[in-house]
């Protein structure tokens, strides 16, 4: 608990560092090009084919029953472009991911480690190869239970509970292998991400918490249908910046972690057992 009071207060007072506030610009432009090419050619079309599937399997009818009993009956008009939307937010939630693990996480690991922990040795048992793998492998799991409890969302209360835990789960996974790449060999990284398991899912539910609220645009009924390429904007910007936050967390625990394990005296070996001769 010591650690993740201490690492949080640290990861606060670096995130208003002009240079780690700096860290979204990048990565943020290269999103916004991103989704704005993405979201020209494929928008309208995403949008045909959900109101062709609702048009073809009666879904209209399914959903408006639905919405009306959970009293959302101004949500029946919109309720295809919504979908679209709700669809689209986790591919823009690992856009952000990505963009910062390759863009912003090596700079944070620098600013946190030269400047908290100058006495560790980069043992670079990570990889841009590896990261990239964690975060679509990690995103594979991810995007199978949001789509599966996406009905869902459209309970208010439901939808705070279940994006912190799997914003949290995932940024978990990523971040702490982001976190420990160049200063952790494969070895130490895996025993931190064991025997700190539980204090690096707190990090990242909490973290999640805060990765909930840009989210909550999208429940903005018409106006966030109508304002969608702006409220997206502010969505890809606030996921970049909890990122960038959740990052310097996650790397003053791990190198805390590490620290600690490097001074760890090894557990003594055993000396091996006297042999015996029997002499006849």
């Amino acid at each position: 608990m010591p650690s993740l009071i201490t690492s949080l207060y640290r990861a606060l007072i670096a995130q208003l560092h002009p240079r780690m506030l700096l860290l979204t610009l990048l990565p943020f432009v290269v999103a916004l090009v991103l989704w704005g090419i993405a979201l020209w050619t494929g928008l309208q079309p995403l949008i045909d084919q959900l109101h062709a599937w609702f048009a073809d399997y009666g879904l209209f009818r399914t959903a408006g029953e639905m919405l009306d009993a959970m009293g959302l009956s101004s949500v029946r008009a919109i309720i295809v472009p919504l979908l679209a939307m709700w669809l689209l937010l986790p591919f823009m939630i690992v856009t952000a991911l990505v963009l910062v693990g390759s863009m912003a996480m090596p700079a944070i690991a620098r600013h946190v480690g030269l400047r908290q922990y100058p006495q560790l040795e980069l043992r670079r048992g990570g990889s841009f190869a590896g990261s990239l793998w964690v975060s679509l492998s990690s995103f594979f799991v991810f995007i199978v239970i949001w789509l599966l409890t996406l009905p869902l969302n459209l309970i208010p209360l439901f939808a705070l509970f279940v994006q912190p835990v799997l914003w949290g789960w995932l940024a978990c996974r990523v971040m702490s292998y982001d976190a420990l790449a160049d200063y952790a060999d494969a070895d130490e990284r895996s025993r931190i991400m064991l025997h700190e398991r539980w204090p690096l899912l707190v990090i990242g539910i909490a973290s999640g918490s805060l990765g909930a609220a840009p989210g909550l645009l999208w429940l903005g009924g018409v106006m966030s249908v109508i304002f969608f390429p702006i409220l997206a904007a502010v969505a890809i910007w606030l996921y970049l910046l909890i990122f960038v936050f959740s990052g310097l967390w996650f790397q003053y625990y791990c190198l805390e972690a590490l620290a600690r394990l490097r001074s760890t005296p090894p557990a003594a070996t055993p000396p091996e057992a006297e042999r015996t001769i029997d002499i006849p």
